[in-house]
């Protein structure tokens, strides 16, 4: 490089410096609120001559400020160096190539920065990069220090009462073997009763929706009673409107988490870490042979050792602790049908040949509802068991699998142009093939706590 394109890619570098902190050069040293306008002007990303970086550092704004207001242009123009013609521990060329990898991937540590500036192919292989050297460089231009996130108000709650309170979140579990041989990963859904630490009900599952998490809802209720309140995470599995329902119908307070704050959730968390350290660790290849295997072996574990082991913050196992503080549990009253009421339900239209699409298989229903938009209420974990039909909130009848080879030996009916309900079969004395078991609405009043004496209706 020439003099005079040297003495033009100096000034240029100077302009550049200038019109960072030409905001800045008018005010006094001191100024209130400087040190935040220096913070916004190092977020933003620029087009650096002759450097492939995007970015400036705080701390290198400050010091072209304070050389401006010492020396002012001629403090901004890049200094030569002093070993020119000499090899340098670090050519400038290497030194941009490092710290544009760091900007990029921010999280990379010294060692993953250097192996990722040698795989761009920029830097010679004859080039050492000690980590020490690199950390130096980073350090200089202020790329070493972790981001400090703004402090939250985090504090330690628990609740009174066993039932108060219970939290819900989902584990990444290990894998077991599945159909054919094949290995399946596993999610462990699991609740803890906030004031007990008590675990409701834990399982593995092969996946984490919303099916798989009530179902493990409907266990923890039948064991361990009505919630005054759910926590949960803010999952697909917790925001859908099922378990919005649900938790409407059996008066339960349902809260979400919020986004990116672990730490709300700290109880369940710290079990999770308690299954990871005392639990998996001890499973053999014969509890991983299945679901059935491993849930088998996991309850083994609460029952057995978790709930009994006295708990480090409670002085007293989780049992114990149920047994002194859960006379205040809600439980479902004996004529509530909780299999009813955790019935998942779809709309679908039926179509000219009697059927309707549900999970990918075809099922039929009576011929008067053609051309209608019906309710199917099901159970996901045994769909093929009972499909119950709804047109306009009345029971009319089930659903079943569509036969294609029977089909071709049954006699057409003919559609009498009425949709009859089973209310109606049953008055008019009319014979009603595979009634499901609860017909009738759930009388959701039951489930509250009734201090009052019992009246003659």
């Amino acid at each position: 490089m020439d003099q005079k394109t040297e003495k033009d890619l100096s000034e240029q570098i100077a302009l550049f410096r200038y019109g960072i902190i030409a905001d800045f050069v008018h005010l006094a040293p001191g100024t209130k609120g400087l040190y935040a306008q220096i913070r916004k002007k190092a977020a933003l990303e620029y087009s650096i001559p002759d450097s492939g970086r995007t970015r400036v550092a705080e701390e290198t704004i400050r010091s072209w400020l304070k050389k401006y207001r010492k020396n002012g242009f001629d403090g901004l123009l890049p200094k030569a160096r002093t070993d020119r013609g000499k090899t340098r521990k670090l050519p400038l060329e290497v030194a941009d190539v490092l710290l544009a990898t760091k900007e990029k991937e921010p999280e990379l540590t010294v060692p993953l920065t250097i192996k990722k500036a040698r795989q761009t192919g920029k830097i010679p292989d004859d080039i050492r990069l000690p980590e020490s050297t690199v950390y130096k460089l980073l350090a200089r231009h202020g790329l070493t220090g972790k981001k400090k996130s703004v402090a939250k108000d985090h504090r330690r709650f628990a609740y009174q009462y066993a039932g108060e309170l219970f939290m819900s979140d989902v584990m990444h579990g290990p894998t077991v073997m599945w159909e054919g041989g094949r290995k399946r990963k596993t999610y462990l859904i699991a609740f803890i009763d906030d004031a007990s630490r008590v675990i409701p009900y834990a399982a593995f599952a092969f996946s984490e929706n919303t099916a798989a998490f009530m179902t493990v809802f409907k266990d923890a209720i039948l064991r361990r009673g009505i919630p005054t309140r759910l926590f949960v995470d803010n999952g697909s599995a917790f925001r859908s409107q099922h378990l919005n329902l649900v938790c409407a119908k059996l008066g339960i307070t349902l809260i979400h988490a919020r986004p990116y704050h672990a730490e709300a959730k700290g109880k369940i968390e710290r079990w999770f870490r308690t299954v990871r350290l005392q639990f998996l660790p001890m499973l053999s290849e014969k509890d991983r042979q299945s679901l059935e295997t491993i849930n088998r072996a996991l309850w083994t574990y609460i029952e057995i050792e978790y709930h009994r082991t006295p708990h480090r913050i409670l002085g007293e196992a989780p049992l114990d602790r149920w047994a002194r503080i859960g006379q205040r549990v809600r439980y479902p009253e004996p004529g509530v049908d909780l299999d009813d009421l955790f019935l998942f339900e779809a709309k679908r239209k039926v179509q000219k040949d009697r059927t309707v699409s549900l999970n990918g298989i075809l099922y039929e229903i009576d011929a008067s509802l053609v051309g209608e938009t019906v309710t199917l209420r099901y159970n996901p974990a045994d769909q093929g068991n009972l499909i119950e039909v709804c047109h306009n909130g009345d029971f009319v009848g089930e659903a079943k699998e569509v036969d294609t080879y029977a089909n071709c030996f049954i006699k057409r009916d003919r559609p009498s142009g009425s949709i009859e309900t089973v209310a109606n079969k049953q008055e008019s004395g009319e014979a009603v093939h595979s009634l499901p078991k609860v017909h009738q609405p759930i009388d959701f009043s039951k489930l509250t706590d009734a201090d009052t004496e019992d009246d003659d209706v």
